[in-house]
């Protein structure tokens, strides 16, 4: 079910308001650089959200269409192969034409046509891929920080995002004035649950269809792993160890000499860390974040536990969600489940039992990504409000290190 069109149109308008603040303190030269192939620069992420109202909402429903630049359609097409030719991704840096103003000029034109499409009594098709349109803007919301985050950190300068910003700047929840000991869990009995999305709401192709799963008992950390324990694995040599490592996982932090988490400098004590607010202290009790999937599962080995499968993180997930009674008298509830750092789990991402894509281009959001990549679960501090939920299904290589990606452990009960 989606909204109706009035309430649309407000949704509409908010969204793409939060994309314009998010990129408000970064000037047109840092909106026009990219850093590196997997981080693209915030004028192409103003443009591309454009390019997908445009492509997938105005051009089928829009009457008498017409493209605002037909050039720009090859600009800011992603990885649609359905929708044609596009350039290469390590290539987006490299547009410096079209100008930022003329991509903002774009988002106001489009912006206007398509609240006055809301206004025409549109097929629900319209709402619903309006609605797609909307939680793909708010990924790339999130994207525009963790990019812009990795282009700043590459400037000698040093120079803050923004000197107010809230990333990273509280302890994770249940993690300070004496939380921080290791074996705090919450066991679950498993069983046959059910997970994947079910109802009407919305929910991306790759997160249905809801389904059955065998769980044998479990254990839950009740918090994520904080920057303070994941220093003293450092301190403990678990970078120079290859028994915590998998074997793909130690050639990969030797070949690029990984030492620590991204963004992390110094050893010893006092470590550093760059943030959205320029470099920083380590906060001991806050989520260790920008970690890769290799470097979470060397620590949940360093720690005698392992990493929870996805089916567990959702299980719990739902269960504290539903209010559902814990094993055990005083089992301790659970913390920074969401809007904290992304939580790797021990899952490759490929399809549920019965997946199948959507039909034409936009079958080609989730599942053609479905080799080789790493389920994570939970949002971060970086997700826009709303964009979170129990049975969200994020994904990135193992070696992925720049988005707020963190870890909370799991073990056999």
């Amino acid at each position: 079910m989606v909204p109706d069109p009035q309430s649309f149109a407000a949704a509409f308008a908010v969204v793409r308001a939060e994309t314009m603040r998010r990129a408000a303190p970064l000037s047109p030269e840092d909106s026009q650089v990219q850093s590196m192939a997997d981080a693209s620069p915030t004028k192409w992420h103003l443009a591309h959200t454009t390019w997908f109202f445009e492509e997938f909402v105005l051009q089928e429903f829009e009457q008498g269409f017409r493209p605002h630049d037909p050039r720009w359609r090859f600009l800011f097409n992603s990885y649609y192969e359905a929708v044609g030719p596009r350039i290469a991704r390590s290539a987006r840096g490299l547009m410096t034409r079209p100008t930022l103003a003329e991509v903002h000029q774009w988002r106001g034109a489009v912006d206007r046509r398509l609240v006055a499409l809301l206004q025409t009594d549109p097929p629900a098709a319209a709402l619903e891929r309006t609605l797609l349109g909307l939680h793909h803007e708010q990924q790339h919301q999130e994207l525009l920080l963790t990019d812009a985050l990795h282009l700043l950190a590459q400037n000698p300068l040093k120079p803050a995002y923004s000197e107010t910003a809230a990333e990273g700047a509280e302890p994770a929840a249940g993690a300070s004035r004496g939380g921080r000991r290791s074996g705090i869990w919450r066991a679950f009995a498993g069983g046959t649950i059910e997970i994947g999305a079910a109802g009407s709401g919305f929910a991306y192709d790759n997160e249905r269809p809801r389904h059955r799963a065998l769980l044998p008992p479990f254990e839950f950390a009740t918090r994520l792993v904080t920057q303070g324990e994941f220093a003293a694995f450092i301190d403990a040599g678990g970078y120079r160890e290859p028994r915590f490592w998998l074997s793909e996982g130690w050639d990969w932090l030797r070949r690029e000499s990984i030492t620590g988490p991204a963004y992390w400098s110094g050893e010893g004590s006092p470590r550093r860390q760059f943030t959205l607010r320029g470099e920083q202290p380590l906060a001991p009790d806050a989520p260790v974040a920008h970690v890769s999937f290799f470097e979470a599962d060397a620590y949940a080995r360093f720690a005698g536990a392992r990493l929870p499968t996805e089916q567990e993180w959702e299980h719990a997930a739902l269960a504290v969600a539903a209010g559902a009674p814990p094993v055990g008298r005083d089992a301790p509830p659970l913390h920074g489940l969401f809007d904290e750092v992304w939580q790797w789990t021990a899952s490759p991402y490929v399809g549920y039992p019965g997946f199948r894509p959507v039909a034409g281009a936009i079958g080609e959001y989730n599942g053609k990504f479905m080799v080789n990549q790493i389920v994570l679960r939970g949002s971060s501090d970086f997700t826009p409000t709303g964009h979170s939920r129990p049975t969200y299904r994020n994904f990135f290589p193992a070696t992925a290190r720049w988005q707020r990606t963190g870890l909370r452990l799991a073990r056999d009960a």
